[in-house]
This record gives structure tokens, C-alpha cells and sequence, in this order.
């Protein structure tokens, strides 16, 4: 198996390093993972693409690529320049700094790489590591993302059914908040939404009296609804939710027949 690696946190990321060794693990002694990965931090770009301006690529080893973009910028570079000749098998984006659960997801570039590989007609998924109390005091705060990763993909792709749809399948991994050994399993879940929480803009003044606004994140152990990706988080469970790029709210359609 031949697969694409990338991230949001950029190309000296620990995440990324985890995520190499998940890829090896599933690719086995046969295959090949390549990595093509922001030069720098790219958080909270989502879906974002370099359209206006070039990037700079730059080899950084064997099968080892930095770009200077977005993570979907990086899916693009990876798949019609740098695997042109041979393209993956698969794209992994992760694994992020923090999770990408309930709304987390509209503004990740974890999730934006996933879903330009999706968009490309390819399996992809995203992984991300909740953060909390339970874990981030361990020596290795991705010990389980690392340790369930594999396993987690692997069952994914078994039981992935064959389409084509034109907004296909990808994935969205969220890795409880708990050491690798307090993880209760897996589940299906559908994005959740978390109530009384937002991102919001925190004022600063520099020294020479401009006026800067930090963007500030929601408190993110408020538990979304039962059943959903950030509630199972929580109670320990590694939730999947699988997602197309398709924004059209399918429910509402019926209801505005009455403009036309």
C-alpha cells in the first residue's frame, strides 16, 4: 500500500511522527508512506487552497516534502506533483494537536486535507487527539492515538463499501482524552454540537498602542449530545464519523420548493 501523509500542524509536528508509524504499520514492509506537509502551522485553515499565489515545495528527505500551504494545498502538491507518476492508496491527515470534534471540524485543516483527498476520488482520513486532565500529563500525550491508530484505520477500510458517489467518503478519527490503557472502544457516531461554547476574539493593545484581537477558543469539555463524536470522546470511546464535502442541507430542500 502506498500512502500520502499530512497534517495541519506542520512538518516537525510529534502528531506527524505518530502518524508515521500508524502508516508504516499499515502499509507493511512492501509498501511506501510519503509525507507532504506544511513548512508551518497551518490550524484552523479548513478547507483552505493557495489559489491567488504559488507555493514553494521543498525535499526534506526521502519521500519527505514540506510545501508552504494549506493542508489541501499539500494533498495537491502530494497527488499531481510529488506521487504524480504513482498516486497513493490512501491519504492520512493527522494526527492533530487537539481534536477535531463536533464543531472543531468546520475549521480544521486536518479535515481540510481529508476532504481534498475525498474530493480527488480517494480514501482519506482524518486523526486527531482530544486533550484533557486524563492525558496530557503523560510522557507520551499521543500514546493513544499511537497505539489504537492502526487498528482503528484498518477496520475502517475493511468495511468502507465500494460508490461512486460524487462527494465521496471520508473519515473523521477523534482519540478519547485518556491513556491508551482507559480506552473503552470504538464508535459510530455522528458530529455533535457543542452548546454554551464558541470562538471569540480576545483584545490586546502592543506597546506602541495598535490594537491586535487574538482569535480564542471554546471551553472543549462541554459534552455534545448522547451519542454523538465529542459526548463518546469524553466517556473514552474513540468515535469515527464519516463525512462527504456536500453542504447541501438535504432536509431543507422540500420546505423551499415554495419560492420556486
Amino acid at each position: 500500500m502506498r500512502i500520502l501523509l499530512t497534517n495541519d500542524d506542520g512538518i516537525s509536528a510529534p502528531g506527524l511522527t505518530v502518524l508515521e508509524g500508524i502508516a508504516a504499520e499499515l502499509a507493511g514492509p512492501d509498501g511506501e508512506v510519503w509525507i507532504v506537509a506544511p513548512a508551518f502551522e497551518q490550524s484552523g485553515v479548513g478547507h483552505c487552497i493557495s489559489y491567488t499565489h504559488p507555493m514553494m515545495i521543498a525535499k526534506m528527505g526521502e519521500r519527505r516534502f514540506a510545501a508552504e500551504g494549506s493542508p489541501a494545498d499539500c494533498v495537491l502538491a502530494g497527488l499531481h506533483d510529488v506521487m504524480k507518476d504513482n498516486p497513493p492508496d490512501l491519504v492520512l491527515s493527522g494526527v492533530n494537536r487537539g481534536n477535531n470534534s463536533a464543531e472543531n471540524a468546520l475549521y480544521s485543516g486536518t479535515l481540510g486535507g481529508a476532504m481534498e483527498a475525498a474530493l480527488q476520488g480517494l480514501p482519506a482520513i482524518a486523526l486527531s487527539q482530544y486533550f484533557g486532565p486524563r492525558n496530557l500529563g503523560l510522557e507520551n500525550t499521543f500514546e493513544t492515538s499511537q497505539r489504537h491508530g492502526a487498528e482503528v484505520v484498518r477496520r475502517i477500510l475493511d468495511t468502507t463499501p465500494a460508490e461512486d458517489k460524487d462527494y465521496r467518503l471520508f473519515y473523521n478519527v477523534n482519540f478519547p482524552p485518556v491513556p491508551a490503557d482507559e480506552v473503552l472502544g470504538t464508535r459510530v457516531v455522528p458530529q455533535g454540537y457543542r452548546r454554551d461554547t464558541h470562538f471569540g476574539v480576545e483584545p490586546h493593545s502592543s506597546p506602541s498602542g495598535r490594537r491586535f484581537l487574538w482569535i480564542k477558543g471554546g471551553y472543549q469539555h462541554n459534552p455534545t449530545a448522547p451519542g454523538t463524536d465529542a459526548a463518546v470522546n469524553l466517556e473514552g470511546y474513540i468515535s469515527v464519523t464519516p463525512m462527504r464535502a456536500d453542504l447541501t442541507a438535504h432536509d431543507a430542500l422540500a420546505a423551499l420548493k415554495a419560492i420556486e
